[in-house]
């Protein structure tokens, strides 16, 4: 088993940052890659970043040079550092991970971020 937690969501003016952190427990060593996605009223869920084991990464272009993917892997933690923030980056931000051997989802319960004009 695989479990998911964030933390860091909350509400800022545009132009702040936010820091959001995604602990992961259980099964660890299973974990191929880790992501953020977020989804907004209305809108589909759709992919932020994402960071493999070996530390490569991909952004969304509404995020680019904006945000950056981490992870501790001494503290089995994912963070997500979001600068210049735009209302539209208003969303519940989604902790996700994938089972290197089944492919299996994991998904965390979500954190709140609203930015505000």
């Amino acid at each position: 088993q695989v479990q998911l937690v964030e933390s860091g969501g909350g509400s800022v003016q545009a132009g702040g940052s936010l820091r959001l952190s995604c602990a992961v427990s259980g099964s660890t060593f299973s974990i191929n890659t880790m992501g953020w996605f977020r989804q907004a009223p209305g809108k589909q869920r759709e992919l932020v970043a994402v960071i493999s084991r070996g530390r490569s990464t991909n952004y969304a272009d509404s995020v680019k040079g904006r945000f950056t993917i981490s992870r501790d892997s001494a503290k089995n933690t994912v963070y997500l550092q979001m600068h210049s923030l735009k209302p539209e980056d208003t969303a519940v931000y989604y902790c996700h991970a994938k089972n290197r051997w089944t492919l299996h989802d994991y998904w965390g319960q979500g954190t709140q971020v609203t930015v505000s004009s």
